[in-house]
């Protein structure tokens, strides 16, 4: 039977969330219960991701979720890929729907059977665990991209960017106790990388030409993609794929320089998977070799 995914993703922003969209499209042994959007302007975010369902010749539903984080002010404001938007034919997302009651609908529907995979922002998520405390019980497992676990990197901010986008919402949902939770943090996500050039000359599947139209607006601000969501992706339908840790994690949400910062304890019996290490070749053999089947 084929995995059962609900995505919720800020896609529009970082390249990295279409690239993991487009695997999820084309893996026979996904089914795509739905697409939630998170973070400013949730609505050119859906038009991004049915682009992408359009190519793949797919009917997902799409549903526009939070644009505002909880407490904090935006800091994601522009879904700056928006500009790809008129190359590529797109449905207008639904204004009659409300996220957190749309993904609480297919959990309910779906008990056990849900891999909630959250990939931007925590907000959607977090709402939907303080509204629907239940459905995190009815997971099968929830699977984030999110946090920094391990020792501090030279160069690089302390707090990872989805937490520092709404540290609060992380802070609910990384305490929330789940069947199974998967955190894949920039420890680990950060050991996938590709440069530029490489990434034009591997991306050269059919579902893949979108994603290349919007990483060159990426491109003219970073050299390379760090595969942060593909990472989280492929890792919940092959969680061998990754090395991990059982522990506890909080995050500082008061404001400051360490606003957004994960503190992490590991535990045998903690409620949080954490990946440290990756197979990284495996893990970019899993990703392409979906393109080819």
């Amino acid at each position: 039977m084929p995995e059962k995914i609900l995505f919720d993703t800020d896609i529009g922003s970082d390249i990295d969330d279409a690239v993991a969209l487009a695997w999820l499209l084309a893996n026979p042994d996904c089914e795509l219960a739905g697409i939630t959007t998170v973070s400013g302007q949730p609505d050119i975010r859906a038009r991004l991701a049915s682009a992408m369902c359009r190519v793949a010749g797919k009917e997902v539903p799409i549903v526009t979720g939070a644009a505002e984080p909880l407490q904090v002010e935006a800091r994601q404001p522009v879904a700056q890929q928006a500009s790809s938007l008129e190359r590529w034919e797109h449905s207008e997302p639904s204004t009659h729907t409300d996220a957190v009651e749309f993904m609480a609908d297919v959990i309910d529907s779906n008990p056990g059977e849900i891999t909630l995979l959250a990939v931007g922002p925590m907000t959607n998520v977090a709402r939907l665990f303080e509204r629907h405390p239940e459905a995190a019980g009815k997971l099968k497992q929830l699977v984030l991209m999110c946090g920094r676990f391990g020792p501090e990197q030279i160069g690089q901010r302390a707090a990872e960017w989805n937490v520092y986008c709404d540290p609060h919402a992380a802070q609910t949902v990384l305490s929330t106790k789940t069947n199974r939770t998967l955190v894949h943090g920039l420890d680990v996500t950060t050991q996938v990388q590709m440069e530029a050039d490489e990434v034009r000359r591997r991306f050269d599947a059919p579902l893949l030409e979108p994603v290349l139209d919007m990483a060159e607006e990426w491109f003219s601000r970073r050299p390379l993609i760090t595969f942060h969501d593909p990472l989280a992706t492929v890792a919940a339908f092959n969680p061998g794929l990754c090395e991990y840790v059982s522990g506890s994690a909080s995050v500082q949400t008061s404001s400051g320089g360490e606003e957004g910062l994960t503190s992490w304890q590991p535990a045998p019996d903690g409620p949080l998977e954490v990946g440290f290490g990756v197979d990284a070749d495996r893990f970019f053999d899993l990703y392409f070799e979906i393109f080819q089947r």
